[in-house]
């Protein structure tokens, strides 16, 4: 597909009755800042937004016309560049999100506020509709004069019907058991408290990695990555959440494969570094020896790791310690996470592994969670053939092993 720079089609107006106020005046695209802006845009950066294709990458004009179009965009919504170019953006709403004037106030709150952000339906052009994360940014030049917007789609029809159908089992689950109540309300929250905002950064990241904010250094970049990795993680974990009901019954599936416990220590202790520092927590790894290598799934370590890492940082004190390292037995590789924490008294060792446990909470409490971390991780652990256990003394910290079967 040609370049956004070739889309903009100077010649040709927008098409009459588009705009969803026939009283606004209708500026020629050609005419605009955001024209100009696009003509002399870098084609490596053309490049780079025609490479993502699970996103809708695109600028409208100051009045909401579309003014340039992406090949992910072209895949998300089905309209070539031709027959998109120059059409008001709220043809890709329902009537009755036009009817209630919502594309135009979208404009108006990224116009005074820098950006605009939902979860809601939008249209293909088969009038098909699709559940979308939309993040809108206004575009400035130098003198702050308001030259465009630029809007970022993705198609969430999929995750979102997972997640409905995750509740749903959940619900019925809960219906059965009353003791579950608790936890279908949890899930229901979280549904939506944790994945729209998870969104919006993974939108944000993607929006800064492409330049569309300025020039990004090598230094920013690698940031960006993190931001991007700890989305994408954290977004795997709200998946491993929604189906904590289905850990129980057998159903989640694992990739069981040889991997090294370092790799693991150290691509975890990196997203939680910022954690330790905010709280003045020193965060160590201990020297270990190479041939720690067990069987397991990486994705479901790394999630255990990350939820006891966590955990030891969050209940120990400023200018306290948390220090991992792992060790191997003829059968077994172990991680362990070892904190200088007030401790866990003896009749609560087991305890702290039920769901929706968590010691010291009260209304007052400054430790956040839903105490369901490290029982999905004690689940998630006994399920690859290993375990999570703990060792503890009120006042003398604790040490929290994952042990899983060696490879061979």
């Amino acid at each position: 597909m040609a370049a956004a720079e070739n889309h903009s089609h100077p010649n040709r107006p927008p098409r009459s009755g588009s705009t969803p106020n026939e009283g606004t005046p209708i500026i020629p695209i050609a005419n605009t800042r955001l024209a100009e802006t696009i003509k002399h845009g870098s084609r490596i950066h053309q490049l780079m937004i025609d490479s993502v294709r699970d996103y809708a990458i695109f600028m409208l004009d100051p009045n909401g016309h579309v003014a340039s179009w992406s090949v992910g965009a072209e895949r998300i919504k089905g309209y070539s560049s031709d027959e998109i170019i120059g059409q008001h953006f709220s043809v890709f709403y329902p009537r009755e999100a036009i009817d209630a004037g919502h594309p135009q106030r979208e404009l108006e709150i990224a116009t005074r506020e820098g950006n605009f952000e939902e979860e809601a339906y939008r249209l293909r052009k088969d009038g098909s509709a699709f559940w979308a994360s939309v993040v809108i940014s206004a575009v400035r030049d130098e003198q702050a004069t308001l030259i465009g917007f630029a809007k970022v789609t993705r198609d969430l029809t999929e995750r979102r019907n997972a997640d409905q159908r995750a509740l749903a089992d959940a619900r019925r689950l809960a219906e059965s058991e009353s003791a579950n109540v608790a936890k279908t309300e949890f899930l229901t929250a979280m549904s939506h408290e944790l994945r729209t905002p998870l969104n919006a950064i993974g939108g944000y990241a993607e929006l800064l990695t492409l330049g569309l904010g300025g020039p990004v250094t090598s230094q920013q970049a690698d940031y960006l990555d993190r931001i991007r990795r700890s989305q994408q993680h954290l977004m795997g974990i709200i998946t491993d959440l929604l189906n904590f009901s289905r850990i129980e019954a057998g159903q989640i599936t694992y990739d069981i494969a040889p991997i090294s416990t370092l790799h693991v220590i150290h691509g975890v202790v990196k997203l939680v570094e910022p954690q330790a520092e905010a709280k003045a927590v020193t965060l160590e790894i201990y020297p270990s020896s190479a041939d720690c290598i067990a069987m397991g799934d990486r994705a479901k370590v790394d999630q255990i790791l990350l939820n006891v890492l966590s955990n030891a940082i969050k209940f120990t004190a400023p200018k306290g310690g948390v220090k991992v390292s792992c060790r191997s037995t003829a059968k077994t590789a172990s991680i362990d996470v070892i904190d200088t924490g007030a401790g866990i008294p003896a009749d609560k060792l087991e305890t702290i592994f039920e769901p929706f446990v968590q010691l010291g909470r009260s209304l007052s409490s400054a430790h956040e969670g839903m105490g369901l971390g490290l029982a999905i991780s004690r689940d998630l652990a006994r399920a690859m053939g290993g375990d999570l256990t703990v060792m503890s003394s009120v006042g003398a910290g604790s040490t929290f092993s994952l042990t899983l079967p060696r490879a061979e």
